[in-house]
């Protein structure tokens, strides 16, 4: 069955790395808001791992943004159970985690577009750590192909299937235009590439088997401008 959906990008420079892992990895017995959530606990367990060896579950769901009712029932949804008075193994719980979103293995990215946001893509640290790793970048500019981006060399966008080939690419990320964002999934479906990222504003037709998740930030943007007047308006502002 096809999998295809929107994600609501609230804070994209912090939550990258969990769009990715909520994108393709989650077992599909879980709601999509656990995954969502269980990307955030990772998140902040990310931070805590250097610093504590155990977490309340009411300092867990205060740094995630939840309640520790929520907290705990997303928890024993993975089988795990925090100890009265001690709280949760922060390592045992960050492994719980990855290995549950799929992050134990290896994600081999190809980026395509390789402007702003697409370098902006290529030179997050965060990814590494979580199993996601650039193997190639792709864009149609002449003018961007040949440079590097943190050591990748930027290819034309005809060497996309032989690129995704090579390296076996097992995920792509789209910073592309809306116009040219179907025929680039075609290409990467074609060369066995299922789960797919991308960032334009488009809704994109895939064949039984392939995960496409949408970020829509202009979206994201008009529902904060609403937000926003509807609260100065509360404010009698």
């Amino acid at each position: 069955m096809t999998r295809s959906g929107e994600y609501d990008a609230a804070a994209i420079s912090r939550a990258l790395p969990a769009e990715l892992a909520t994108a393709v990895s989650a077992p599909a017995h879980l709601p999509e808001a656990t995954v969502r959530r269980l990307t955030t606990y990772l998140r902040v367990l990310d931070q805590l791992v250097d610093e504590q060896s155990t977490v309340s579950s009411q300092d867990l769901a205060a740094f995630a943004g939840t309640n520790s009712a929520t907290l705990r029932k997303d928890m024993s949804l993975l089988g795990t159970f925090g100890r009265r008075g001690v709280g949760y193994d922060v390592q045992r719980v960050r492994v719980l985690l990855e290995t549950t979103l799929g992050l134990t293995r290896e994600w081999r990215v190809l980026l395509v577009g390789a402007g702003n946001l697409g370098r902006a893509f290529a030179g997050y640290a965060g990814f590494r750590s979580h199993g996601f790793r650039f193997v190639g970048v792709i864009d149609s500019n002449p003018e961007l192909v040949g440079t590097t981006i943190n050591d990748l060399e930027v290819s034309a966008a005809s060497d996309l299937e032989a690129l995704a080939t090579k390296h076996r690419a097992n995920m792509a990320v789209l910073t592309v235009p809306g116009v040219a964002a179907q025929p680039v999934v075609d290409q990467l479906v074609a060369a066995g590439v299922h789960n797919i990222l991308s960032f334009a504003p488009v809704p994109l037709r895939v064949p039984d088997g392939v995960t496409v998740r949408r970020v829509d930030v202009a979206r994201e943007i008009q529902m904060l401008a609403y937000f926003a007047v509807m609260g100065e308006a509360s404010d009698g502002t």
